[in-house]
């Protein structure tokens, strides 16, 4: 205890040097957050990346952890710090100072909030805006066809052994002129569909297979024929809605070749549990023999693609009064 009776001065160094820790670790989980080689930090529950596009997401994951993390450690040392040296003295019987409020505190917590969140908005719309950019004109265009209770590819390109046009084929007329404009010409097409029941030769794993070439820039146009489903390809890290009367799309570049498990993220009904597929990523050549063996298969044309698309106008409820 000092001269005055105060017992204050032996807890000062201890005060420092776990403000010191403090800081230290604030600092280290921070720096920790800004890199962006998504190699050299673990993935935090993530599936590899199997596209050149997912690194970019797995890293806005990884950042938003990191920047989670700093502010639970700041958080968990202020609660820790605020028990340990304001506790109730066992010696004096007082009461505390009594503040009403704090202006430079308060300014704080709400300044402080606010930079977090702008920070977190910017990576995640500066992300978003580059993972939703289309190319005018993809190596390969998919129309992916949900539905209760599986999923369609309609595989729009020109294949030997089928005629038609894509861009007039009724059965894609749900599908916008904005995105038939990039359609190849007299794209006759193969689909393939599945049901709940369908399973992949080779794993064994349920739901059809969608094949697609490695190394080539893939367009996925989403489209349903009843309710809300969701696209989402695991290791992809990329997941889209397919919503009736409204055509979302979507682009990637596969560049590992093996067979990958997705699903429906989207809860769409009774069996939406069984809402599974495959895709099945191959080399160029392998790819396009697979298009001929599905067209010698009968498997032409294109399957239908769902609910044409909608607008404000066409919605409208009509006044019969």
């Amino acid at each position: 205890m000092s001269p005055n009776g105060s017992d204050r001065s032996p807890r000062r160094p201890m005060r420092r040097k776990l403000l010191q820790g403090m800081t230290a670790g604030l600092v280290l989980a921070t720096a920790t957050g800004c890199s962006y080689n998504w190699e050299d930090f673990p993935r935090l529950g993530m599936p590899t990346p199997t596209t050149e596009e997912a690194p970019r997401i797995l890293s806005l994951w990884q950042g938003s952890w990191a920047a989670a993390l700093a502010v639970g450690v700041l958080v968990w040392g202020l609660i820790l710090w605020s028990a340990m040296f304001h506790r109730r003295s066992r010696t004096k019987v007082e009461v505390p100072p009594q503040t009403r409020y704090n202006m430079p505190i308060e300014a704080l917590y709400t300044v402080v909030p606010l930079i977090i969140v702008s920070v977190l908005f910017y990576f995640t719309a500066r992300d978003e805006s580059k993972l939703l950019s289309l190319k005018d004109k993809p190596d390969v265009t998919v129309n992916v066809v949900g539905f209760q209770w599986s999923w369609a590819f309609n595989y729009v390109q020109p294949v030997e052994g089928s005629t038609g046009d894509a861009k007039t084929d009724k059965n894609l007329a749900a599908i916008p002129d904005r995105f038939k404009e990039d359609f190849p010409a007299n794209a006759g097409g193969v689909y393939d569909a599945g049901t709940p029941g369908t399973r992949n030769p080779q794993t064994g794993n349920p739901g059809p297979t969608l094949w697609l070439p490695k190394g080539k820039t893939v367009r996925f146009v989403l489209t349903s024929r009843d309710v809300i489903h969701s696209f989402w390809v695991v290791p992809f890290l990329m997941k889209q809605d397919v919503i009736p009367g409204h055509t979302n799309a979507f682009e990637v570049t596969p560049n590992k070749e093996g067979t990958f498990l997705g699903k429906c993220a989207e809860l769409c009904g009774v069996d939406h549990s069984r809402m599974l597929f495959n895709v099945k990523v191959v080399s160029p050549e392998r790819y396009e023999q697979h298009l001929k063996d599905l067209a010698k298969k009968g498997q032409t044309g294109y399957v239908p693609a769902g609910i044409a698309q909608t607008s404000h106008e066409k919605n409208r409820e009509t006044n019969n009064l």
